[in-house]
Order: structure tokens, then sequence, then C-alpha cells
């Protein structure tokens, strides 16, 4: 099976991967990366039949659907992640937290239910649709994916989110269908251990505040967040539902995100070396950092951390801070800067900010990229 995908973020951020309902493709999840990517390398899939992955014969089940989630992971030789799935998407998550914890951190699971809707309504869908097309369900949807206030105050979003369903294939969309209508897990979703966040929206139809409260109850230790919203709230409020990840996966608190950014970027050994090192002349310092530096600039969505190591190492330059210089070209690489991007700032900075402090930057550059066993080519 053919699965296409996205991933974007730097190399040393660990993986949280996005799994679209049913009807709508990765894109769905496109107005949340920007706040996400400071954190972590964003992976978004379509689900087969859906997007351009591959569309095979039907019906499908959600445990083939799942398969394709762990079978991509094999793919891209990725251990563990953090899943988030919304309705459909919310279902694979089920299955995999089930099924495949060890490939999980943390579950998400938004706006869906242990067993969403009956057979015999899914049954009605699928002949409603083989007869009359994406067309004759379309208004219905888009009332149920967004609240009246989005549809009048973002038609311009509401219109390509019905673009996209109406994109589906009829053939694709369908064996999804029936992938929803014979999937329940009442019984099996109390074994789910990974800890877990249940999203849903005040005013979603299809998967309610009762029925999310009723999968808390179930799986131990779950925590509930309620948006108000629709059953697409991480399109309706992007922001907000990124943060609301966020919280869960790193934690509210600016030092603790702050550190998770300063592992992602100067790895743990740097960042545990300076840990034993704190004593109590120097341990506010550490932590003005940790919460400062990493959790309210380096987290700030307006730049990408790779752009952040380039600016940081040409004002290095020339304040001429050699090991603080060594330290953030090491890190450079963990931000996915490559050694002629390096080489580059080095020139330009011989131009702006002088001959003799380019050159310091250059033997020191030198100096990490033999330790680290790097060698330049063009």
């Amino acid at each position: 099976m053919k699965t296409n995908y996205k991933i974007q973020g730097t190399p040393n951020s660990p993986v949280l991967m996005f799994s679209n309902s049913l009807g709508a493709d990765l894109t769905m999840w496109d107005d949340l990366v920007p706040h996400l990517l400071p954190y972590f390398k964003v992976l978004q899939y379509d689900t087969r039949g859906h997007g351009q992955s591959e569309l095979t014969e039907g019906p499908y089940t959600i445990e083939m659907l799942g398969q394709d989630v762990i079978d991509l992971l094999d793919q891209l030789k990725i251990d563990k992640v953090y899943f988030c799935g919304l309705s459909m998407g919310g279902m694979i998550g089920q299955y995999l937290g089930i099924h495949h914890p060890d490939r999980l951190h943390k579950l998400i699971i938004s706006n869906t239910d242990a067993k969403i809707g009956t057979a015999e309504g899914w049954k009605d869908r699928i002949k409603t649709i083989n007869e009359q097309g994406m067309q004759a369900i379309v208004d219905g949807t888009m009332e149920k994916w967004f609240t009246k206030a989005y549809h009048i105050n973002r038609p311009y979003r509401v219109a390509e989110m019905r673009e996209i369903f109406l994109a589906n294939s009829l053939a694709g969309y369908t064996a999804c269908c029936a992938a929803l209508g014979a999937a329940d897990f009442r019984e099996d979703i109390k074994n789910i251990s990974v800890e877990t966040l249940i999203i849903t929206g005040d005013e979603d139809e299809v998967t309610n505040v009762e029925q999310a409260e009723a999968l808390q109850k179930e799986i131990e230790g779950a925590q509930l967040k309620v948006f108000h919203a629709r059953h697409l709230p991480s399109t309706e409020l992007p922001a907000y539902y990124a943060e609301t990840l966020i919280d869960f996966i790193v934690g509210e608190d600016g030092f603790d995100r702050g550190m998770h950014v300063r592992r992602t970027v100067l790895g743990s050994a740097h960042v545990d070396r300076a840990n034993r090192n704190k004593n109590e002349f120097n341990t506010d310092f550490q932590e003005f950092i940790s919460q400062y530096a990493w959790g309210e600039i380096w987290t700030r969505p307006g730049l990408s951390k790779h752009t952040r190591s380039l600016i940081t190492l040409s004002m290095l330059i020339p304040l001429n801070k050699k090991a603080e210089f060594k330290m953030h070209v090491r890190a450079a690489f963990n931000n996915g800067v490559a050694v002629a991007e390096i080489k580059e700032v080095i020139l330009q900075s011989g131009i702006y900010c002088g001959l003799p402090a380019a050159n310091d930057a250059m033997h020191s550059a030198e100096e990490v990229f033999e330790e680290l066993g790097l060698e330049y080519k063009e």
C-alpha cells in the first residue's frame, strides 16, 4: 500500500503524527503545523483511499487502516510517535492504543468514540453516495464540521474544506465508511494503557461530549478537553488546538517547554551535563536560560529552528565567543543546518562583521567538523 505523507521538522525532535477524519486529507492539519514545529517533527499522512494515498479495493477495516500506520512508521524507521487522530483518525488511534501501545509515546483521540453511529446508518450513507455522489451529503457534512460562526467568519476556509470533501473518491470514501460501520472498540477500549487525551467539541453532533466523557471513564487516567467547536476543532481553532497538544505532551510550564526545546536543539547529553553542573550560585541563571531563551523565544512559530540556528551563529561571530559558537555549530546539525550553510554564514560575516572575527569562526567551525567526523563537499 502506497501511503502519501508529509514530514516536517528538525532531525532531533520527537515525531507527532496526525491521522485525518473521514472525507478530509492530510492538509486538514496544516494550520497547526507552524505552532508545533518548535517542539516536534510533524508527520501527516492521507488515510487509505483519501487524498493521494493509494485506493485499494474495499471494504476496509480499522485494523487495515491501523496497520497502514505501522507500515509507514516502519518504512520511515520511526520507532515511536505521539499520535493524534480525529474522528476516523481517532478510531485508528484507539486501534493503535489497544494493539500497538509500544509504538506510542502518548495518544490523542479527537471527536471520536469507541463505536461511531450504527452499521445500518453507515450502509444508508454508502447507498446515498453510490446513487447520488458526494454532492448529496456535502452541505450536511460542512454543517456538522463547523459552527455557524465559523461559516460566517471563515467562509473561504469552509469552501476549501468543501472542495477537499468533494474531491474524494467514491470508492475510497465508502470503503472507509464500511470500516467505521464495522468498528466497535467498546469492549477493548479499557485496555488502552498509554497516556491519553480525549478532545471533543461542545457542539459536535457526531461524537458529543457525553460520548467523550464515557471514553474518559473507560480509559484509565485519560484527560478530557472540550472545545467550543463542532466536529473539526483542529481546523476551526488551530492555535488553541496546537496549544492543547503542547500542554499535554510537553507541559504547560514555560520551563518544561524550554527544557524540551533545549534538548532537541543542544542534545540531551549537553543539557544533562549542564544540569549536573548546577549549584547554588548558577541555578537561577540556568533556569532563566531554559525559561526565557528556550521556552519563550525558541518556541515562537514565526521562524523555523533552522533559521534561528543560522541567525544565532551569525550573531555569535562578531561577539567572538568561541565556546558558545562551537556549541551552536553542533546544535545547528540538530536543526537540519548543512555544513555548506555554515560556510556561507561565515563568509557573509566576513563582509559585515570583519575578517578577523570570520577567520576565528572558520577555524572554530572546522574544529567542530573534525570532532564530528564531517567533511565539506561541494
